[in-house]
C-alpha cells in the first residue's frame, strides 16, 4: 500500500506501537480479526478517528474505547469505518432462487399459518434484502402468506444508507433491466426502490453479531442470509455466532453463507445441503433449537 495514502498512520505522526491492542479488542468486540499483514490496513481505517480526537497514539485511542463514558457511540463510529460496503443487486443470486422456490414455498404449506421471518444481516446498504424480497416477488409468494424480512448490519451508516434507498448505476450491474424498470424508478441522479418493494423490507437494525443480545433478537428466523461477513472473522468469532444460531434457531433452519465461507472445518449442527442447485446450510432434527412457531 502507497506510503503517501491520504488516511495513512505513518503520514499523520501517528504512534503505532500499540496498535496490537486495539486490533484485539475489535477482535473480542466486533469479531473482525486483522492479522500481522492487515494491521495496516487497520491503521489507515482507523487513522482519521483517532486524528479527528487529538490523539497522537493508537494507545490513547484504545484507551477511550475501553474507558470513556462516550464508548458505546465511538464503537458505532468505529463500525463504519471498519465495514466493508461492496454489494450489488442479484449478487449470488442462485442461492436467493433456490430459497424462494424451494425453501419458502415448503415453509409455507407445513407452516401456513405462521409468519415467516427472514434476516439479512450484514446488509449493508440494502441491495441484498431488496434482493430478496424481488425474488420472493417474482416467485408470488407474498400473495401465500406474511413474510417479513428484517435487514441488520454492524455499521450505523451502513442501516442509514439502507433506509434511505438511492443507489447508483454500480449497483445494478447483475440485475436484469426488466427488474430494475418494475421495482425502482430514477429519482435525480439515482435509482430508488417503489414504494411496493420498499414495505417489502420489514425493518432496518443495528446489530453487532457479537453480541447474543443483538442476534436474539432476530435468530428465531428459520431462513437467515448471512453471506460474506466470515470472511473478516477469525474461525473463533465465527464459531461464537454459529453456536448461537444452533441453539436459538427454529428447526429446520436455513443458513446461506457467501460462495467463498464455509463452515466445513466448524462443527455445526448445519449441515451442507443442495437446494434447487444452489448450497445451503441447514439445521434439521429437534433436539436443539426449537420448532418453528
Amino acid at each position: 500500500m502507497s506510503r503517501d495514502f491520504p488516511g495513512h498512520a505513518d503520514s499523520l505522526g501517528l504512534s503505532s506501537a500499540s496498535l496490537p491492542l486495539l486490533r484485539d479488542m475489535i477482535h473480542e468486540r466486533l469479531g473482525l480479526f486483522y492479522d500481522e499483514g492487515r494491521l495496516e490496513t487497520l491503521a489507515d481505517r482507523l487513522a482519521p478517528l483517532v486524528v479527528e480526537r487529538g490523539f497522537t497514539a493508537f494507545l490513547d485511542y484504545f484507551y477511550l474505547l475501553k474507558y470513556d463514558e462516550s464508548a458505546s457511540e465511538e464503537w458505532a463510529r468505529v463500525m463504519d469505518a471498519l465495514s466493508v460496503p461492496e454489494t450489488y443487486f442479484w449478487r449470488e443470486i442462485d442461492q436467493i432462487l433456490a430459497i424462494a422456490k424451494i425453501v419458502v414455498p415448503s415453509l409455507q404449506q407445513a407452516h401456513p399459518y405462521t409468519p415467516l421471518r427472514i434476516w439479512c444481516v450484514p446488509c449493508a446498504s440494502g441491495e441484498e434484502p431488496l434482493t430478496v424480497a424481488m425474488a420472493l416477488e417474482e416467485a408470488g409468494l407474498f400473495g401465500r402468506g406474511l413474510i417479513t424480512i428484517d435487514a441488520s448490519d454492524a455499521s450505523p451508516a451502513a442501516i442509514a444508507r439502507a433506509r434511505a434507498g438511492r443507489y447508483r448505476e454500480r449497483s445494478f450491474r447483475a440485475l436484469p433491466p426488466n427488474l430494475r424498470e418494475k421495482y425502482f424508478r430514477a429519482e435525480g441522479d439515482a435509482w430508488v426502490p417503489t414504494d411496493a418493494l420498499r414495505a417489502r423490507v420489514t425493518s432496518h437494525s443495528v446489530v453487532n453479531l457479537l453480541s447474543p443480545g443483538d442476534v436474539s433478537l432476530h435468530a428465531h428466523a428459520p431462513i437467515i442470509f448471512c453471506r460474506n461477513v466470515f470472511i473478516y472473522f477469525s474461525s473463533g468469532a465465527m464459531q461464537r455466532v454459529i453456536r448461537q444460531l444452533e441453539r436459538e434457531t427454529p428447526t429446520p433452519a436455513y443458513l446461506c453463507l457467501g460462495a467463498s465461507e464455509s463452515l466445513l472445518k466448524t462443527t455445526s449442527r448445519f449441515e451442507l445441503e443442495e437446494v434447487g442447485g444452489a448450497f445451503v446450510y441447514v439445521k434439521r432434527g429437534s433436539d436443539a433449537g426449537r420448532e418453528l412457531t
